[in-house]
């Protein structure tokens, strides 16, 4: 096994909505809105969703912070290209969704893409009324 560094380190977004300034109501709610705004991108696929909460919660060592009552992940994948093998590491995507008890914490990896980035961005405003 080889390993490598690619490009340079990625940061991570993130974006706090308050309750009040959403309709959406649930975790389930973001990520059943996600997914339509992903099927509705050409270059983008919807993968699956994954329930870190149960899954953490089901361990016998699982941990969880009481502030967290509930925590998705929707995993998707923009086809634009696929320039080198490598590039496999850095795929699929995925956008982590936690509620927390009075604002939903919505966060995702950069991608090495601008025109991703900008993407799960405006992905990410669009659940709140003040377009942050």
């Amino acid at each position: 096994m080889q390993q490598s560094l690619t490009r340079e380190e990625f940061s991570l977004f993130s974006l706090e909505i308050e309750k009040s300034e959403t309709d959406l109501k649930s975790v389930v709610e973001i990520i059943a809105h996600f997914k339509q705004l992903i099927e509705a991108d050409p270059a983008a696929q919807f993968i699956a969703t994954f329930d870190h909460y149960s899954h953490t919660a089901q361990l016998p060592n699982g941990q969880i912070s009481e502030e967290i009552k509930a925590a998705c992940n929707i995993l998707f994948c923009f086809g634009f290209a696929l320039p080198a093998p490598e590039a496999m590491a850095l795929r699929p995507r995925s956008i982590g969704i936690a509620e927390l008890p009075d604002r939903f914490f919505i966060t995702f990896l950069e991608a090495p893409m601008p025109v991703a980035n900008t993407a799960m961005e405006n992905w990410a405003k669009s659940i709140s009324h003040k377009k942050a």
